[in-house]
């Protein structure tokens, strides 16, 4: 698949490009691609994710959460908004399904003020919008036939230094 850019991404009033894109052809490559967001991600780290539903998104953080080492069950935060996991290097990560939440004032009954996080999953955040932590990677994903699209695009000057490690790691290209 060549490079391309999937267009500009909003935040707040900034506009900022997508900086990389990615084809996860199958389970196997998301996988990897996960394994590769976890050895590289900064601590913390503030990670949004954005896809129509069955875009991947779910299956993205669970691969993610199982490569930081979390055992047994990784259940879907679909109904219970939130779901929490200790890390085995200290910390916890978080996984939140925003979908179901009218506005980002909802977020204040997950009791979050107190999380130790030290990874934030953050699916449909647009719901959670001003009461989120500032956001340090944007990554959409996108059905393309068999396979999905990922662009990914940094918020922060932590998520540009991931991004560029991630593409060391990756061998990423930049999009023409």
């Amino acid at each position: 698949m060549g490079d391309e850019v999937m267009g500009d991404k909003g935040v707040g009033d900034e506009v900022i490009e997508e900086a990389a894109r990615r084809f996860l052809a199958d389970a196997d490559a998301t996988e990897q691609f996960a394994r590769a967001l976890a050895r590289t991600a900064p601590v913390p780290a503030v990670v949004l994710l954005h896809g129509d539903l069955g875009a991947g998104k779910s299956t993205l953080a669970r691969a993610w959460l199982r490569a930081l080492g979390v055992a047994g069950a990784i259940r879907s935060p679909t109904y219970t908004l939130v779901e929490r996991y200790p890390l085995a290097g200290g910390g916890e990560a978080l996984h939140l399904d925003l979908y179901r939440i009218g506005d980002g004032a909802e977020l204040e009954f997950l009791g979050l003020d107190d999380a130790d996080a030290t990874l934030w999953l953050v699916e449909w955040p647009e719901r959670g919008a001003g009461a989120l932590p500032p956001a340090d990677l944007r990554i959409d994903l996108s059905i393309q036939g068999d396979g999905r699209a990922c662009g990914l695009t940094p918020l922060s000057p932590a998520g540009r230094d991931w991004l560029a490690a991630l593409t060391t790691a990756q061998s990423l290209a930049a999009p023409t």
